[in-house]
């Protein structure tokens, strides 16, 4: 492809992008394909003839769109936001355009130093400390893989430098909320913990981790010769927002020189407003924290903010120095290539900067009280509807929520009965929602946090939850 014939697609790609993002709403929230009917649309074999990108657009609106849940439809309200602000769109055509690979400052000294600026922009915003240093991983997945890693080998001496965890000593034990993410698991794990060593703690009503428990399970582990080595606590759980009380655990994990990772994925966002950082009071106090400003806040997907107190021990960790990565720069720079687990690296930042720079903290801000403030509304709704009942705070943007007909107290009827006005809302394509199970009790979750979601699209959705509950009922 020619400069002249990439510039002609390319406008008209930019676009048909712009004129989807107009339509979107008009299309339904989930797709409405079924299992097979886009692989069967397209050719089995390869072509052999190249010239065929002129026909993508056509490809596009006929095979690809059906085939889409449109996360940005101001009637998404399932599992947490993944916002692609357009400025963030355009980030990543420069962003490909360039082909820039920052795995080291030499190889692309712009990819590097773009980041440094933009993650301490989001520090600051997010009223962090100058104690934390950012660096931006793909997802929150693996960058609590990263903080259980090096909480292992501060609590092991850096044993991955000789025999690992096959040295025969007590086993380290990683501690997290019955309500943590499964990503806590799955790091657990990968890191070589063992499922045996990851404890499940249980949580208070308001399905936050209980620091009572959270110390007894410590303490049983002290007295059977296992090693305390990492708590995950979690601001903003993912089935009901819960918040994590984290001073107090930081005091349990400073009691026994645990690493405190947090993962703030979705709810670290929310700390751009100053009116909710009480929500994570005692983070200060953490070794290593996960925010994801590609759910809330608008930089698309992928792009995760990690943050670290000891930026020297995550390189220790990391760090790999084969010849061919050397540069006449080591030491005078940072490579990030070694605060993480991949060797190369996209230029990411740009995707942060552009959305920093199109909405300002200032808009941003108004974008998130917004949401805030229409998740407020719908739970105001639900308190004061018969036969509708709330079923956790509303800390944040998520309102947890179950229809019980009269009369119906079989926990296996509502669960039943609530499942099935998620599935005919997500069928109809209106609107969607996320089903989840809770301590046993089926919800139903509303996520507001879509870029284009208003008041009249909660109160749509609010309509659509009250009358397949009706219909159901009779």
């Amino acid at each position: 492809m020619t400069p002249d014939e990439f510039r002609a697609l390319g406008h008209e790609l930019i676009e048909w992008v712009a004129a989807y993002r107009e339509r979107m709403a008009s299309l339904p929230v989930q797709s409405q394909v079924q299992p097979g009917q886009i692989r069967a649309a397209l050719p089995a074999s390869p072509p052999e003839a190249g010239g065929g990108l002129a026909a993508a657009i056509d490809a596009l609106d006929r095979i690809v769109v059906p085939g889409l849940t449109h996360w940005n439809h101001p009637r998404f309200f399932a599992y947490f936001p993944s916002n692609t602000d357009l400025s963030s769109v355009l980030a990543d055509l420069v962003c490909a355009g360039l082909g820039a690979q920052g795995m080291s400052w030499q190889t692309s000294p712009a990819a590097t130093e773009v980041e440094q600026v933009v993650m301490d922009w989001l520090r600051q915003l997010l009223g962090l400390s100058p104690a934390w240093t950012g660096v931006i991983h793909d997802t929150a997945s693996t960058a609590t893989l990263c903080a259980l890693l090096c909480a292992r080998e501060r609590a092991s001496g850096l044993a991955q430098r000789g025999p690992g965890l096959q040295a025969g000593a007590a086993p380290l034990v990683v501690y997290t909320s019955a309500q943590a993410h499964s990503s806590v698991a799955k790091a657990a794990m990968l890191a070589g913990f063992g499922a045996h060593h990851l404890r499940a703690i249980a949580t208070d009503a308001a399905y936050a981790l209980r620091p009572d428990a959270l110390a007894a399970a410590i303490a049983d582990d002290v007295a059977a010769g296992r090693r305390p080595c990492a708590v995950v606590a979690t601001v903003g759980t993912t089935a009901t927002t819960a918040i994590d009380p984290l001073a107090a655990i930081a005091a349990v994990c400073a009691r026994h020189e645990v690493w405190l990772h947090v993962d703030a994925a979705l709810a670290g966002t929310a700390m751009i407003l100053p009116e909710c950082r009480a929500l994570w009071d005692g983070v200060e106090a953490a070794d290593s924290l996960v925010v994801n400003p590609h759910k809330w806040l608008g930089t698309g997907f992928d792009l995760s903010a990690y943050f670290v107190r000891d930026p020297d021990h995550l390189i220790r960790v990391m760090a790999t120095d084969p010849s061919y990565l050397r540069t006449a720069h080591d030491g005078a720079v940072v490579n990030f290539r070694d605060w993480h687990i991949p060797l190369g690296r996209r230029f990411r930042a740009l995707k942060l900067w552009f959305v920093l720079l199109d909405h300002g903290a200032e808009g941003l801000r108004a974008r998130l009280r917004r949401d805030l403030a229409n998740a407020r509304w719908l739970a105001d709704q639900v308190d004061a509807t018969p036969g509708w009942q709330r079923l956790a705070p509303v800390p944040l943007q998520t309102v947890c929520v179950r229809h019980a007909p009269p009369g119906v107290t079989d926990e296996g009827a509502l669960a039943a009965h609530n499942l099935g006005i998620a599935a005919r809302i997500n069928a109809g394509g209106g609107a969607a929602i996320t089903p989840s199970v809770v301590d046993g009790v089926q919800l139903l979750r509303v996520s507001v946090g879509a870029l284009p979601t208003e008041r009249a699209d909660v109160a749509a959705v609010w309509a659509l939850l009250q009358r397949e509950a009706a219909a159901a009922a009779h």
